[in-house]
């Protein structure tokens, strides 16, 4: 889950469904204090990073997950490519993740580097009217 500038790492008790807060992050590099919301997280599929969309950053922000405990570590915040990213997605083989800004109506396709997780332009952006989902089937 994530609200304003932090993303908030939870346990969930599976006999009680309860889930209880264990670690917030900020999805901002330090000292950041740009007005900001976040809109989607999502995990990559190897389970080794999560991203999460900052509106008003306008960008990507990347974690690295410590594979003992699940708590996250800030990474970067990487330009998502437009204003307003409002959803994102992973291609499923996670090579790819294709951000849609709201604001400045386009996707922009990022490769995900399969060694840190980083985000790099990819140089393809689709631009069609206030796109708010990319889902892939």
């Amino acid at each position: 889950e994530a609200s304003g500038k932090n993303a908030f790492v939870v346990a969930f008790d599976a006999q009680t469904g309860a889930l209880n807060p264990v670690q917030t992050v900020s999805t901002l590099p330090a000292g950041d204090t740009t007005r900001n919301s976040t809109a989607h997280i999502t995990v990559h599929p190897t389970g080794k990073w999560v991203y999460g969309s900052n509106r008003g950053h306008d960008s990507i922000a990347r974690f690295t997950v410590d594979p003992t405990t699940g708590w996250l570590r800030f990474a970067e915040a990487a330009p998502s490519g437009g204003k307003t990213p409002r959803n994102f997605s992973l291609d499923p083989t996670g090579r790819w993740l294709l951000a849609a800004h709201q604001d400045s109506n386009n996707v922009v396709v990022h490769a995900v580097d399969q060694a840190t997780g980083a985000l790099k332009p990819a140089g393809s952006t689709l631009t069609l009217g206030k796109p708010v989902c990319v889902v892939f089937y």
